[in-house]
């Protein structure tokens, strides 16, 4: 296995992901957002949470708008964690530069767990589903979002599109060869590991945790009547959202 990949940190990588609208504008912004919030406990008051794969820190900003009591939020890239820093005003939020392949969490010292849009980065993911199990109290949550599998399976992550440039289909191809796939996102060489619905649900089993919700979100209607080309994205599901919870 080799070295964790920082991509985020590459500058031509940054300045483009940082003109995406999630990045501008927030979770207001974000296509699988409200779905995402279906995942969440009812309540984050006076809940710990860790953030892993905190990008610019939406999330670990939304927890203590929420209540949460404090924030760990963790992130290998240097650019996202000083971005993050720069947006937060507040020392209940504790950024950790980490690769999350590495980062050992306290055991049993989280309320929540998030990940939004990370896991799909990692090579071992059962291995990090261990580590978030064990640092969970019972009752604790496991919340995550990645690229949906049947968006990487091929991993063109193009549409393949008729003469006059229309998207007739996407391709699904390799669904079970699971492992590294390597696009363009960007810039060339972006490394993604593909792994099945079934992976990720197992994943959470195996590590002890009890499987609470399942989503594969369509973008709503508040969100749609603003961007009109999300309609396209109700052809195939961009983004598998599972949440978790440790047994009591």
């Amino acid at each position: 296995m080799g070295s964790p990949q920082n991509i985020y940190d590459d500058p031509e990588f940054f300045a483009g992901y940082a003109r995406l609208p999630r990045s501008e504008l927030g979770l207001s912004a974000v296509y699988e957002w409200p779905a995402f919030q279906r995942l969440l406990p009812a309540s984050l008051r006076d809940a710990r949470v860790l953030d892993l794969g905190c990008g610019v820190g939406y999330f670990a900003r939304e927890a203590r708008a929420r209540g949460a009591r404090e924030v760990v939020a963790v992130d290998l890239s240097e650019r996202m964690l000083a971005e993050a820093r720069a947006r937060t005003r507040d020392s209940s939020i504790v950024y950790v530069r980490a690769a999350l392949e590495q980062f050992e969490p306290e055991a049993s010292a989280f309320d929540l767990a998030v990940s939004t849009l990370a896991l799909h980065y990692i090579a071992d993911y059962a291995a990090v589903a261990r580590r978030v199990a064990a640092c969970l109290v019972p009752g604790g949550r496991f919340a995550f979002s990645v690229e949906h599998p049947i968006y990487t399976a091929a991993g063109t992550g193009e549409w393949h599109v008729g003469p006059d440039g229309a998207a007739l289909h996407w391709p699904v191809d390799r669904y079970r060869d699971e492992g590294e796939r390597r696009t363009r996102w960007f810039v060339d060489g972006v490394v993604k590991y593909h792994r099945t619905v079934e992976t990720y649900v197992n994943g959470l089993l195996d590590a002890g945790l009890r499987l609470v919700r399942l989503e594969e979100p369509e973008a709503e209607a508040a969100l749609l009547a603003e961007r009109p080309a999300w309609r396209e994205e109700r052809r195939r599901p961009p983004f598998l959202l599972l949440a978790a919870e440790r047994p009591r």
